[in-house]
């Protein structure tokens, strides 16, 4: 159950991220973004790490997963938010939140065991978010052209904020959460905060600090989150955290009035469905 909780918990910490950013990164540059909010991020999760000291565990294959983890979380920011700047929210979530699945792929190539009917309400959960990831027939002609760039993109972030799941969870098993949550955040100003600040490239306008203030919170509650529910299972807590995906379509419906097409709707279905099942499996 606590993979099942840690999971949905970083699903509705992580669909705010997404939803703010979606704006924010129309606003200033898609690395500005990023390299704020993981500023933020450190600010946030700094003070416990160093509260509890370097961990001991730290070196080896798990310092590996540490590092992977933090670079292919920034990394998916990076492509995700870029993917955001020009397509609907409703097209590039549910592709970002494939994901959980392609975590759950690892973990079980890895020699994670699941239940068969486990296994299958992972598969029908990763059917709705490909359904619900289908374009709206109503986009604009210039729209439409920047569509395969949009998907390429948010395809992009899947892999790796899939590949960055799973070393988060072998991280975790290891470490404090205050040191995996730690990771992307001191990935992300060392690489992008620090050399755009240097180049003075680092932008940030009234009416988007708000917005990537907002995403910077919720990003280090979503780690927390699923850093404590992959303690428990990292392919059940991926896929639910992949939540953020239908989250965010719901989101983007009452607040941007972007539609849901008919085969979105069956996705999203299929997608709570989906949820209900495994919670009941796992219970």
């Amino acid at each position: 159950m606590i993979a099942i909780l840690g999971g949905l918990g970083a699903a509705a910490a992580w669909a705010v991220s997404t939803l703010c950013s979606s704006r924010s990164s129309r606003l200033i540059e898609p690395l500005s973004v990023v390299a704020w909010v993981m500023l933020i991020g450190l600010v946030i999760a700094a003070p416990p790490a160093a509260i509890q000291g370097v961990p001991a565990a730290l070196h080896g294959s798990t310092l590996l997963w540490f590092a992977l983890a933090g670079i292919g979380n920034v990394a998916g920011l990076v492509l995700s938010y870029y993917a955001l700047r020009i397509g609907r929210v409703t097209l590039v979530t549910p592709l970002v939140s494939t994901e959980g699945a392609i975590a759950a792929v690892i973990a079980i190539l890895a020699g994670e065991a699941l239940a068969p009917g486990v296994a299958a309400t992972l598969a029908l959960i990763a059917v709705g978010i490909c359904l619900a990831s289908l374009p709206a027939p109503d986009l604009a002609a210039e729209e439409a052209a920047r569509h395969p760039v949009a998907v390429a993109l948010a395809a992009g972030a899947a892999l790796t904020f899939g590949a960055s799941l799973y070393a988060t969870g072998r991280a975790g098993a290891h470490l404090p959460a205050s040191w995996v949550v730690l990771s992307a955040r001191l990935v992300g100003v060392l690489a992008l905060t620090l050399p755009l600040a240097l180049r003075g490239r680092l932008r940030l306008t009234r009416r988007a600090a708000k917005l990537v203030l907002a995403s910077g919170v919720a990003e280090v509650v979503g780690f927390y989150s699923y850093t404590l529910g992959s303690r428990h299972g990292i392919a059940v807590a991926a896929v639910l955290s992949s939540q953020f995906g239908a989250l965010s379509l719901l989101g983007a419906l009452v607040l941007f009035r972007e539609r849901l097409t008919r085969i979105q709707l069956v996705g999203v279905g299929a997608v709570v469905v989906g949820v209900a099942v495994l919670s009941g499996l796992r219970a």
